[in-house]
């Protein structure tokens, strides 16, 4: 599903770190080595229909990389 974010990601928190992350191993390969965290936060998305939800956002993070692969994980209205 596509989707752009709306303003900006509110509640922001990191709920893994390096070893702990899954996919650290393909997120190094990708983008390269960092210091890797795993994020969510609360945030209003327009949907690729033109309407908008707010949801909890997940993505990667890393400092000098950015951020990156944002994905919905739930509608909260």
């Amino acid at each position: 599903m596509k989707f752009k974010i709306i303003g900006t990601i509110r509640n922001e928190e990191t709920f893994a770190i390096g070893n702990s992350i899954r996919e650290l191993s393909r997120l190094r390969r990708f983008y390269g080595k960092g210091r890797w965290r795993k994020r969510k936060g609360v945030a209003v998305v327009q949907l690729e229909n033109g309407s908008h939800k707010q949801v909890e956002l997940h993505w990667y993070e890393a400092t000098g990389i950015g951020r990156k692969e944002y994905k919905i994980k739930r509608f909260l209205d």
